[in-house]
């Protein structure tokens, strides 16, 4: 991928990479430096140099605060602590002591602009919130804290092994080799070996006891030459990875034709195997990845047999990939019968192109005549183009810590206090089985062949094999043919044979026996690592499939921890965020669930608690749910299987229903944002429609009235009643639009709380049609009203008042916009009303046409820009009030001219009256 953020189809500029750009530089900006003082030894001045520092920054102006400096007793390193704040160290008790440990809360509180915070491989006391003090370091920078430390080069991590094998001294304390490559700043600071021999006879590195004793280990001089050759090299990396970086930044529109020709390709796959050098491998990998600047990975295969590995080095394994991972490596889990070809098909995929594994310890004594084939000779054989790289043993290197789930710590050298026991039931059941066919056969040995007998035999050993493995069919294989010789090959109860024959037999089923338990047990492992994937991605498609109709947050909640839960096993909660972005917790307490770690993961954003680096001790694992936006909340999962948050296919399945979850809660949270926005828009238009309406229609008729009011006092006696007559009308006017918005807002104030409420009652239809007729005079003037009412019909149950109301507007409409004579009909059908106003004038506007409904929408008219009076709510009240009743609506163009409005109201059969 060309690192130009220039469009190679037209050179104009990538908005992906634009946008990656941005994002990555505003995350770069809200994230403190990290500034690291690097050295190759002990007393080469690094402390020194950084509070000298510090003190020039204190001079500038800037808030310069120290976290935790550790002097060693050195004069001259501690005058330099002079006007300089520090922080109280936090007291912590472990094991009957006070151990003072660096205050990170204090910190963040606190908040200086440089913070320094020394010995960055130092390992927490037990409880702290992390176990290391680099991981405090990042927890600093993502609040925004520039950070200075201290680090030799002793203390990385993939350099482990080779320092240890220079100097001897196995070295506990590391540091992942990415917290110094992603750091802004490294300062290097060197002194010649023969300086710091000096230094360290004068008694400036350690007390004189201390010194004698390094002098004659650690401080030999062919160790600071080797060792300073290594921090020169390792500074000169990170050098070279920022001009890379800055050419990379600077590139134009040239560099669009080929990647710039410092660039390497070709990945490294690190080969993980179950023996104790692997942690070497990793570290090795860790070193020749960062040097050709490529990406890695590490994968462990698991075959049949090692499969039946003991928990201690089952657990090595998943602490060898962890260590990988900390390193910068993606990790995974191979299943397959051969580890070469699962090794080669897994190089292929990632595009590696080096493969870096471990030197097999040579075999002595008579296993040199039956030893396996050379992983490095089959990897050749599958992968012909792949590089391949051994790496060598390296005694000296600290073995690394197995982490227990839930917290405890294993240190190196620790004796297990439960094995795991040997699966002696298979073995016993092979020989029961064994034994049970054999009684069986004896007594059908007259009456079977003997070929029958060995049939039998061979599906004692098949089924064997199904149940229990490739170790038991092989003992039942050989119990079935010793059994075989002993009681049925002549002569009987002697494994003496008479014919020479019978050795094929014994050969062949022996054969047999061995080579159907050996596929059944591939069978069955490949069965169970189907199960496995499949069982995976069973639940994502369920998961996927459920959040796909959930449309609230509490149904994506539930949805999301009873899928963690059914793949997991243990309980899970799915916490979110409330509207004020605080974590909202479980209103019921869980058992050792901790609100506070739950509301850290969700503020950092990194996991936390049972198998991580922070705050391991917690029975509960917290998974942050990121969301492409935001983080949305949290889930906390205690497992069933603690172990299982170790293997890297179950940590991607956890952190993939996460994501899934994640992603459901942004979708809802966005659903919601667009209904609310819908609804703020269909506010703000009926908010503009209404202001613009009455800015119009209410002011018409309040200046009529003031202007005829004005009059009034110009106006000789007699004219008096005519302009009263003008102000009455205008009035009625405004009374009118007044009360047709009165009666808007209680309709649909009673529509929002369920119902209106109707005043039901059995009417007479010619009554409510004639007092409507009469109310709506006013408006009508000298207009002719006609009336087509049947004269059988029946008693209508209805609220007359609303009805009335109904009947008048769409009277008072058909004065307003269509022409004389205007006919009310009636119609009466066996479960319905129908009601009909009629004008002849030029019946509905064509625009309309298709879509009459609209006219009874608020604030609509059948012309936008009319002279004639009102708001547009007549027709909208007319269909609230007959929806009210259950009835419906209507308008269309009569076949005569004119338009015509008809209202469907529902009815039943009136109640008899009882004789007189």
């Amino acid at each position: 991928m060309s690192s130009s953020l220039l469009s190679a189809a037209d050179g104009r500029p990538d908005p992906d990479q634009l946008l990656a750009q941005m994002r990555a530089e505003e995350s770069r900006a809200r994230r403190g430096k990290l500034r690291i003082y690097f050295g190759a030894n002990a007393g080469v001045g690094k402390t020194w140099a950084m509070l000298s520092a510090a003190q020039r920054e204190l001079a500038q102006g800037r808030d310069v605060v120290i976290g935790v400096v550790e002097t060693h007793g050195r004069s001259e390193t501690a005058a330099l602590l002079a006007g300089l704040e520090t922080l109280p160290l936090r007291e912590l008790a472990y094991r009957g002591r006070t151990l003072s440990e660096f205050d990170l809360d204090a910190a963040l509180a606190r908040r200086p602009a440089v913070l320094l915070v020394d010995e960055l491989a130092h390992a927490n006391a037990p409880g702290s919130r992390h176990a290391k003090r680099w991981q405090d370091v990042q927890e600093l920078q993502a609040a925004g804290i520039e950070v200075w430390s201290a680090l030799n080069v002793q203390h990385l991590e993939s350099l482990n092994g080779t320092v240890g094998a220079i100097t001897g001294v196995r070295v506990h304390e590391t540091v992942p080799d990415t917290v110094l490559d992603e750091a802004e700043e490294v300062v290097l600071v060197d002194v010649t070996p023969d300086e710091l021999t000096s230094r360290l006879a004068a008694g400036k590195v350690y007390l004189p006891q201390q010194a004698e004793r390094a002098a004659q280990n650690f401080f030999r001089k062919g160790n600071l030459i080797a060792l300073r050759e290594i921090a020169l090299r390792r500074t000169a990396e990170h050098v070279e990875d920022d001009v890379r970086g800055w050419r990379v930044e600077q590139s134009g529109p040239q560099g669009v034709a080929g990647p710039p020709a410092w660039n390497t390709s070709g990945a490294i796959l690190a080969c993980v195997g179950p023996h104790e050098e692997a942690g070497q491998t990793v570290r090795t990998a860790a070193r020749l990845a960062g040097q050709l600047n490529v990406r890695w990975h590490a994968a462990y295969v698991e075959t049949p047999s090692l499969q039946r590995l003991d928990a201690d080095r089952r657990d090595r394994i998943l602490a060898v990939l962890k260590l990988a991972e900390e390193l910068g490596a993606v990790t995974a889990v191979l299943t397959g019968t051969r580890i070469a070809e699962a090794l080669a098909a897994q190089a292929q995929r990632l595009n590696c192109a080096t493969l870096v594994m471990g030197r097999a310890a040579p075999a002595r004594g008579w296993a040199r005549w039956w030893a396996p084939t050379d992983l490095s000779r089959e990897l050749a054989r599958c992968a012909p183009a792949l590089d391949i790289l051994e790496v060598a043993r390296a005694d000296s290197s600290r073995r690394l810590a197995q982490v227990r789930p839930g917290g405890r710590r294993d240190e190196p050298g620790l004796p297990e206090d439960e094995r795991s026991r040997a699966r002696w039931p298979g073995y016993a059941w092979a020989g029961a089985t064994s034994i049970a066919i054999t009684l069986v056969a004896m007594p059908l040995a007259g009456v079977l062949e003997l070929v029958n007998i060995v049939m039998l035999f061979l599906l004692g050993a098949v089924g064997v094999a199904l149940r229990f493995g490739r170790g038991p069919a092989a003992l039942a294989a050989v119990m079935n043919v010793a059994a075989f010789d002993y009681f049925f090959v002549a002569p009987r109860l002697s494994f003496a044979v008479s014919d020479a024959q019978y050795l094929v037999t014994f050969v062949v089923m022996l054969g047999v026996g061995l080579l159907i338990g050996q596929l059944t047990a591939g069978l069955r492992f490949a069965a169970g690592v189907s199960t496995s994937r499949e069982r995976r991605a069973q639940s994502l498609f369920e998961l996927t499939r459920e959040l796909s109709a959930a449309l609230e947050s509490a149904q994506v909640v539930e949805l999301g921890a009873a899928a963690v839960q059914g793949h997991f096993g243990g309980r899970a909660l799915v916490l979110v965020a409330d509207a004020n972005d605080r974590l909202v917790m479980p209103a019921d307490p869980v058992p050792g669930f901790d609100p506070s770690v739950a509301d850290w993961t969700f503020r950092q954003g990194q996991p936390a608690g049972l198998a991580t680096a922070t705050l391991a001790a917690q029975p509960w694992h917290y998974v942050p749910l990121k969301a492409p936006m935001r983080v949305r909340g949290v889930l906390a999962l205690e497992p069933a299987q603690p172990r299982w948050l170790l293997i890297p296919e179950q940590n991607q399945q956890l952190d993939t229903l996460a994501r899934q979850i994640a992603i459901a809660l942004e979708r809802v949270h966005y659903v919601e944002v667009a209904q609310q926005a819908v609804v703020d828009m269909e506010s703000e238009r009926l908010r503009n429609a209404l202001l613009g309406a009455i800015s119009h229609d209410v002011r018409t008729p309040l200046t009529a009235l003031i202007a005829l009011a004005e009059s009034l006092q110009a106006q000789p006696p007699q004219a008096h009643a005519e302009v009263a007559r003008a102000i009455v009308a205008q009035a009625r006017e405004l009374n009118a639009l007044v009360n047709n918005l009165l009666d808007m807002a209680r309709l649909e104030s009673g529509i929002a709380g369920g119902a209106v409420n109707l005043r039901r009652d059995w009417q007479s239809v010619e009554e409510v049609v004639g007092s409507a007729i009469r109310a709506a005079r006013p408006a009508l003037g000298d207009r002719t009203v006609q009336t087509e009412l049947p004269s059988d019909l029946p008693l209508v149950e209805f609220d007359a008042t609303l009805i009335e109301r109904v009947l008048v507007n769409l009277l008072e409409n058909a004065a307003k916009y269509g022409a004389p004579p205007i006919v009310v009909g009636a119609l009466a059908t066996p479960h319905a009303l129908l009601l009909t106003v009629r004008d002849h004038g030029p019946g509905l506007p064509a625009a309309l046409r298709g879509r009459e409904q609209t006219l009874f929408d608020k604030f609509t008219r059948g012309q936008a820009e009319s002279a004639t009076p009102g708001v547009g709510l007549g027709l909208a009240i007319c269909k609230a009030v007959v929806s009210a009743h259950g009835g419906e609506i209507a308008a269309a163009n009569a076949a005569g001219g004119g338009a015509e409005f008809s209202v469907t109201l529902p009815r039943r059969e009136p109640p008899h009256r009882p004789f007189l």
